[in-house]
């Protein structure tokens, strides 16, 4: 009797086990990067991750949904040629958050902070989507503390706008189809990573993900996140301040033509079909409008166009690293 309850007790233990380690090892960023907080004001204190390097600075700044987290896997393959940071914008995921003052202004001030605080001299900024607003506001207003600047899908009437190109509402009038995670996609990060790299033809670090999507008590990814500073965001894209020049030089990258998601051409039937090829034959026209005008009415700037998705720097990662490091060769 005692044996057999000792081997029902061994049987238990070794088939609980895997879900008891599971649960008792709390997940590790695996990325290799050192975090500090610089301190803003009393309220509000920047995430800032070193990835480490050698050379020119290069700070790396997310767009509006993000956190620096999402360069987890890019930052690592600059690093052989500069010293690479990156910054939280206030108002997500770890970086403090104050309910004023959040106008591009701040934004804005609060990456020049950083500089100081890290001691930098001249880097380079490197930002996408939103971040493309940042960089404009510091080529304008201090184009002394930066060397140069790297619009990743960042180039848009919110970072330019001198009235040739297409305006902020042009883009936000356009609607494209989404496709949502199933339950079985939200069983676990590294799952819903699995799923986002299908359905959108490449793949988010899975800090990321953790980072901007609610988890429920025992780990599994849930919704993605309301972070405070989104409000901030949307309100600076709807009414942005008219950037009509950038002062210093700057690549700028569009996805030009837009690739279109993975999902959408694998088995969709034809009005999805239809809504796809008219949404893009649209996007892509505003961006190649907005390319010109930036091509034209920007003396500092080289402008390329990629193929690829709007997370241009995960969607087409060996171009846009050979592109930095051709333009950041040529900087003073």
């Amino acid at each position: 009797m005692r044996k057999h309850i000792s081997f029902v007790l061994l049987a238990l233990i070794a088939l609980l086990s895997p879900l008891y380690s599971q649960q008792a090892i709390p997940w590790r960023d695996p990325s290799a990067h050192k975090i500090r907080f610089v301190t803003i004001d009393k309220e509000v204190r920047l995430e800032v991750l070193d990835w480490g390097g050698h050379g020119r600075p290069l700070i790396l700044l997310a767009g509006g949904g993000n956190t620096a987290h999402v360069f987890d896997d890019f930052a690592p393959k600059l690093t052989a040629n500069y010293r690479v940071y990156g910054i939280t914008r206030r108002g997500f995921g770890a970086s403090g958050f104050s309910p004023t003052g959040n106008d591009i202004d701040r934004l804005g001030e609060d990456v020049v902070t950083v500089i100081a605080a890290l001691r930098l001299k001249r880097p380079v900024l490197v930002g996408h989507s939103f971040a493309g607003a940042e960089l404009s506001w510091i080529a304008n207003s201090r184009p002394d503390l930066v060397a140069g600047l790297v619009y990743l899908e960042a180039g848009y009437p919110y970072a330019f706008d001198n009235g040739k190109g297409p305006s902020m509402n042009d883009f936000q009038d356009l609607r494209g189809p989404k496709n949502a995670a199933r339950p079985a996609d939200l069983s676990s990060f590294s799952a819903l990573q699995k799923w986002y790299a299908q359905e959108h033809g490449f793949t988010w670090p899975e800090s990321e993900f953790r980072q901007t999507w609610d988890s429920t008590p025992d780990g599994r990814p849930m919704k993605e996140h309301n972070f405070p500073g989104l409000k901030a965001v949307i309100t600076v894209v709807k009414d942005p301040k008219k950037f009509a020049s950038i002062k210093v030089p700057a690549l700028v990258i569009f996805a030009s033509p837009h690739a279109h998601e993975t999902w959408m051409d694998r088995g969709s039937d034809p009005a999805t079909q239809k809504t796809v090829e008219v949404y893009y034959t649209k996007l892509d026209a505003l961006k190649e409008k907005q390319a010109q005008a930036f091509e034209e009415g920007v003396g500092t700037a080289h402008v390329v166009r990629l193929r690829g998705a709007h997370f241009i720097f995960a969607s087409n990662e060996r171009e846009v690293l050979r592109e930095i490091r051709s333009f950041v060769l040529e900087l003073k």
